[in-house]
């Protein structure tokens, strides 16, 4: 019978039982996708990481990269699918890319996933221990993510549990620790004997993480000496494909002025204004007649983004301190980098290639995090668009408070405005600080130091955001330890589960 040929329905029978691990692969992608914000499914989580446990279970690394891969891919294409708007900006230039260009970063993020997987095939342990494998593979595939060509640490397991108690754990050891026990707690179940043992186990440590996060959120704010700063968020909207057209910067500038300069209905004048990244055209820091215009509009001290050009280093995207009389009174240069947003890496190359047409002339980076001390103003941490996303990529002078600007006009009305907000209050929970964040065209926020949002601005919305600034909670276990302690005890965990083999 070796011989015999295989009919037509058997080969297709054949192709479907090949297929069928990578469908299920697939759905578990899409339902971790929807685990992730704005979605918040997050009870899909740990179905959707059991499944890829129990697919992976039996697979040597090879097929276990391939699963891997296929999950990451639609994760990915799901997750950050927002990319694709950033081409539609300039679309007759730029939207072909866009298939391209979101088929390409999903595949290359999703290489994480498949050496995490690969990896936790190669190990072979044992019983509980096959868990920790799981886990804590996956755990370093991500945070070489996090870190890797300067890192994306966006939609990372932790993040599933944005709009539940469960995130107030960050405070104590950061989100890659979550995710580790998030990750834990749905293999344990599908690897260990006593499988309900284990689940009712899991529920029981989801439970206490739940309530200990409620009775977190329930705790009343420390006190604080005197009346806290009125913060002024000013929000102008204004769409990224006019954003820069040179007839329209004096129609931005008035506006963003007059917004400055809004009344209040009590008459209370704001302590502070902040305007978002890249909020002018103009060159502030060049221009004297500027930072008074913008001073007089506020009548207090301005934050304002907005690009700066030095002739020996070249442009910064900048967040500029323009005193209550216009003097320049500090400056912080963005030093976190989008890699091909604002710089391209080896761009010589590329540029033989004509491959560097979205970036344009490029930024430069800054020297780095830093606490700045204002007239007037607590001292506060600048944060610029991406760079709110990295947690341990703050000062070492613990600030007050945290100031991010962003210019989000790129991604529309999707998902990358949402969860970057989200991104937001994880850095607020893990430092215990407040954070005001001033967004284009939304979403501006004033986050209080356990990451509840105050007060907002929606997506596409023009006006300004008024909030007295919440008091900074005392620094947190992780605010002390930073998350490299809890990745070195994942690491270590590994190497166990490793050494653990299963009997041939």
């Amino acid at each position: 019978m070796s011989g015999a040929k295989v009919g037509p329905a058997a080969r297709a029978a054949l192709m479907r039982a090949r297929a069928a691990p990578f469908a299920a692969a697939a759905a578990a992608g899409a339902a971790l996708a929807l685990a992730q914000p704005p979605w918040g499914a997050w009870w899909l989580a740990p179905l959707g990481w059991a499944g890829l446990a129990a697919l992976t279970a039996e697979a040597g690394p090879r097929r276990a990269f391939a699963l891997g891969w296929t999950a990451g891919a639609v994760f990915f294409a799901i997750a950050i699918s927002w990319i694709a708007e950033a081409f539609m900006v300039d679309a007759a230039r730029h939207a072909w890319m866009a298939p391209f260009a979101l088929a390409g970063l999903c595949g290359g993020l999703a290489l994480f996933w498949g050496a995490g997987l690969a990896g936790f095939a190669a190990m072979r342990a044992a019983g509980a221990w096959r868990a920790v494998a799981f886990a804590g593979a996956l755990t370093l595939a991500e945070a070489a993510r996090a870190r890797v060509l300067t890192g994306f640490p966006w939609a990372l397991p932790a993040h599933v549990w944005a709009d539940a108690p469960v995130i107030q754990t960050l405070a104590l050891f950061g989100q890659e620790a979550l995710g580790f026990v998030t990750l834990l707690g749905a293999a344990l179940p599908v690897f260990a004997r006593a499988r309900l043992a284990w689940a009712a186990g899991g529920a029981a440590l989801l439970a206490a993480a739940w309530l200990w996060g409620a009775h977190r959120l329930a705790a009343p704010e420390p006190s604080a000496p005197g009346p806290r700063p009125m913060v002024r968020i000013v929000q102008p909207n204004v769409a990224q494909a006019l954003k820069w057209d040179p007839a329209l910067a004096p129609v931005h500038w008035r506006d963003l002025l007059a917004l400055t300069a809004a009344p209040r209905a009590d008459g209370r004048r704001p302590d502070v204004a902040i305007w978002p990244e890249t909020a002018t055209a103009y060159l502030p820091d060049r221009d004297a007649e500027a930072r008074r215009q913008a001073a007089a509009a506020a009548r207090a001290p301005v934050l304002a983004g907005a690009r700066r050009f030095d002739p020996a280093a070249g442009w910064f995207n900048a967040l500029l301190v323009i005193g209550a009389d216009g003097a320049l009174e500090a400056v912080y240069d963005k030093a976190h980098l989008v890699p091909f947003g604002e710089y391209v890496p080896l761009r010589g190359a590329l540029e033989r290639l004509g491959l560097t047409g979205l970036v344009g002339q490029g930024f430069a980076a800054g020297p780095g995090p830093r606490t700045i001390r204002a007239a007037g103003l607590p001292p506060f941490a600048p944060r610029i668009c991406y760079e709110i996303i990295f947690p341990d990529e703050l000062p070492a002078r613990r600030p007050d408070w945290i100031v991010q600007i962003t210019n989000d006009a790129w991604f529309g009305d999707s998902a990358g405005p949402r969860q970057h907000l989200a991104q937001a209050r994880f850095r607020a929970i893990e430092q215990g600080l407040p954070v005001a964040r001033a967004a284009n065209t939304g979403i501006s926020a004033m986050i209080d130091a356990r990451g509840r949002i105050l007060a907002r601005l929606e997506l596409g919305a023009r006006g300004t955001l008024d909030a007295p600034l919440p008091p900074a909670l005392a620094p947190t276990p992780f605010a002390r330890t930073g998350g490299w302690p809890w990745l070195a005890l994942i690491g270590a965990l590994t190497a166990l589960a490793a050494t653990r083999r299963r009997a041939a």
